[in-house]
């Protein structure tokens, strides 16, 4: 009878609590919360909407129905301005989509509606991410592929929330206020969602929800504060590193200014009368630390009154100088009330370099002269070679004072100092004469491709700074704009030394210190769960370290035994030991993946006669003599043009077609006769071994190669050649006619390249000649 009592008093007191969720879902109306009519527009509500916001705010309202008013507000928002949510609540007075079913459906005659505000439960909110757009959610892949880079640029702010989260609705009026600041200034947002990215949630270090973190560098911070906008501004300018802004009166000035040639870059100067520096600008130091030094003067200090006066600057407006290499004359100046994020990542971008700053490292050399993406924009590098000494400061001046001249966007300045680059002017100055004196060099070059390969052209005489030198590089920079073809050197360069290795000590100083401050900090407000992850990462390091030495001494004895078996190696080689030969022999050879076939008479009719239109066939003509040597090289040339499917690959075998090649040679006779002896002319035995033909089957006309010798085995060995200056024209004739194979291809690949960029002349045939008829050796 107890039970029976019980049950029934359960279920009287379900049945109330159903009525009062009725009765609370009938007197919610979002019409009625923002005042305004059925027939009201978007723009109209989206205006009562901001104006009710403002008035029930928490933060400005004090009333204690202010928190849930604003949220009525803010759900009565959201269904008048979704299509789908308005037209339910218009035909069924649902508000939500926890049931699909309108009036009368299935027998039901009421909705059973739960509202949110009642029992201040985020249902449908998500942790409060209608605040926080959907463009600020955040998953994992994108977490690592985005957001780690970025943050060595800029920081981010995330917010770690889930369902059913108590109190991450509370902070979500201080996390919109916040982050519609933030976002102006530049800063990353984020919000992750518990309940969909466990995975990133547990990357992160966050157990417990609502928690909000800072990424900087690829290192997570965590917000231990109450949420206020106030702390959060002060916790995103504590994870910005320290140092990046320098203070600047008029005592430390032309210091500050005059470390441009140290530091190899340019300084910026802000102008301002607060007190402490603006987060914007060290936002943007941060952003442009690798290429800018930032210093802030303070206009409120008497200290930099002559400051002031000295660049007669106002002080109604914030204003920002640029100093690069003339440290009394600002390069750029920008003045503006309320300075925007924009307006000075534009001024900082169009300032990053130096008139003409040193190459230190491959970087920067990729950023000043970039590789040719297009025909019609090319970008040439002034490269003057120089030296530390005191000897070179004439020279240095000199060229810097012409490239403080230069107006032209195509050309880019920039000096090295050979001692600190010696591998990349070796390859530079190779041909420059060993007897003449120590001086400066400038190179004119124009990089190719991201493999290294250049094409340069040193400027005779060397420099010193002269007026003559002046008047000599100023015409060679005219003939380029002119002619291109001028830079006739091509080579291939290293990557260039990391001269700022040495500032990897310091670097390393400060960023342990951070690291230390950031542990201490930890500590404190951490538990040791979340500790977890740089205890194991510390112990992971000693046992690294610990295995490294054990390894290493094991590893002393077997390294005693290798020279040993070298040796004995070695003195196989010598007896000529067959066990040394078939080990060598039994490595397999390397496989050049260029497609080659033999145009004979039953290739000739699909790979030439009837050839698709816009496709070219290029032609190695060879003998059966040299025809391992040259198809070898020949693939070695166009391998890099393999991915073109323009481009078909085939060889000639003149011994046996040799007819063919003088009848369509017939409509190239100027290009055949340059550099040909008259004797081989009129004996007609031309020697067409390293000939390469381009032939356009549709439009019927061909592009020709010749074997051009690249002079680099003959003076190697001037003294085996014989006769010195006095011989040297008669051996012209028995040189050109004697190339060694090996040479014949040797710029095969620029020639390619020009046959792509459609730069080469072309020779037009009537119609292609037969190839049925085989030559029969004499």
């Amino acid at each position: 009878m107890r039970m029976v009592v019980v049950l029934l008093s359960v279920m009287m007191v379900c049945v109330l609590l159903m009525d009062a969720m009725v009765e609370s879902a009938a007197e919610f109306d979002p019409y009625k919360v923002l005042g305004v009519t059925r027939s009201a527009s978007q723009s109209e509500i989206k205006k009562v909407y901001k104006r009710l916001a403002k008035e029930w705010h928490p933060d400005k309202n004090k009333n204690p129905e202010a928190e849930d008013m604003f949220i009525k507000i803010t759900k009565s928002y959201e269904i008048l301005t979704n299509e789908e949510k308005k037209a339910s609540y218009d035909r069924y007075g649902q508000t939500d989509n926890t049931h699909p079913y309108g009036r009368g459906h299935h027998g039901f005659r009421h909705n059973f509606y739960f509202d949110e505000s009642f029992f201040h439960f985020p249902f449908n909110n998500k942790g409060g991410q209608d605040f926080a757009n959907s463009k600020y959610t955040l998953h994992f892949s994108q977490y690592v592929n985005e957001v780690v880079p970025d943050s060595f640029k800029r920081p981010y702010l995330i917010k770690i929330t889930s369902d059913w989260c108590f109190s991450c609705i509370h902070i979500e009026p201080v996390w919109k206020e916040t982050v519609q600041e933030l976002e102006t200034l530049g800063i990353g947002i984020g919000v992750v969602d518990v309940g969909y990215e466990r995975r990133l949630a547990n990357h992160l270090g966050a157990h417990q929800t609502p928690s909000i973190l800072g990424v900087v560098n690829g290192k997570v911070s965590f917000f231990h504060y109450a949420v206020v906008k106030g702390h959060l501004m002060q916790f995103i300018e504590d994870l910005l590193p320290q140092r990046l802004v320098e203070k600047v009166t008029v005592k430390n000035n032309q210091e500050f200014l005059k470390s441009w040639h140290k530091l190899n870059k340019p300084h910026v100067l802000l102008f301002d009368q607060v007190p402490s520096v603006p987060l914007l600008y060290k936002l943007t130091a941060f952003a442009y630390k690798d290429y800018v030094q930032f210093g802030y003067v303070d206009q409120g200090l008497s200290e930099t009154a002559d400051l002031l006066r000295k660049f007669n600057l106002n002080t109604y407006a914030p204003t920002m100088l640029v100093f690069k290499e003339d440290v009394e004359k600002p390069a750029d100046i920008i003045q503006a009330k309320g300075m925007k994020k924009h307006i000075i990542d534009e001024f900082i971008s169009n300032n990053k370099f130096l008139l003409a700053p040193r190459l230190v490292n491959q970087k920067l050399f990729d950023e000043l002269c970039p590789v040719k993406q297009f025909h019609r924009r090319r970008k040439y590098c002034v490269l003057l070679i120089t030296g530390e000494e005191e000897s070179f400061a004439t020279g240095n001046e000199a060229f810097l004072s012409l490239a403080s001249d230069n107006t032209n966007d195509v050309l880019r300045f920039a000096y090295v100092y050979q001692r600190r680059q010696q591998p990349l002017c070796d390859v530079l100055l190779k041909n420059k004469d060993s007897t003449l004196p120590q001086v400066d060099q400038v190179v004119i070059l124009e990089r190719r491709n991201g493999a290294g390969k250049i094409l340069y052209k040193p400027v005779l005489g060397g420099w010193n700074g002269s007026k003559e030198d002046k008047h000599k590089l100023l015409e060679e920079l005219e003939r380029l704009e002119k002619d291109p073809s001028i830079l006739n050197c091509d080579a291939v360069l290293p990557e260039l030394n990391n001269e700022l290795t040495s500032m990897f000590l310091t670097r390393w100083i400060y960023t342990a210190y951070d690291y230390l401050s950031e542990i201490i900090a930890d500590l404190l407000h951490n538990n040791w769960r979340e500790m977890m992850p740089l205890l194991s990462l510390i112990f992971s390091a000693l046992f690294i370290l610990f295995g490294t030495v054990v390894i290493q001494a094991f590893s002393d004895s077997s390294e005693e035994k290798q020279p040993k078996t070298k040796a004995k190696e070695a003195s196989n080689a010598e007896n000529g030991s067959p066990h040394t030969s078939s080990t060598s022999s039994s490595r397999p050879p390397k496989k050049n993946f260029v497609e080659v076939t033999e145009l004979t008479d039953i290739t000739y009719t699909s790979n030439l006669v009837k050839l698709r239109p816009g496709h070219i066939n290029v032609v190695l003509v060879l003998t059966d003599s040299t025809k391992n040597i040259l198809l070898s090289k020949f693939a070695k040339e166009v391998y890099s043009f393999t991915g073109s499917l323009t481009l078909h690959f085939s060889f000639l075998n003149v011994d046996k077609h040799s007819e063919w090649m003088a009848a369509v040679l017939e409509y190239a006779q100027d290009a055949v006769q340059i550099d040909t002896d008259e004797e081989e002319v009129y004996s007609c035995k031309v020697d067409y071994t390293g000939y390469v033909l381009a032939l356009n089957g549709h439009k019927k006309y061909l592009c020709l190669f010749k074997p051009v010798y690249t002079g680099e085995d003959l003076d190697s060995k001037p003294e085996e050649e014989g006769g010195g200056s006095r011989s040297r024209k008669g051996m012209t004739r028995s040189r050109s006619t004697s190339l060694q194979i090996h040479h014949k291809l040797d710029r095969l690949g620029l020639w390619v390249e020009r046959l792509m960029e459609g730069t080469l002349p072309r020779y037009y045939v009537p119609a292609w000649p037969g190839l049925d008829k085989i030559t029969v050796n004499k």
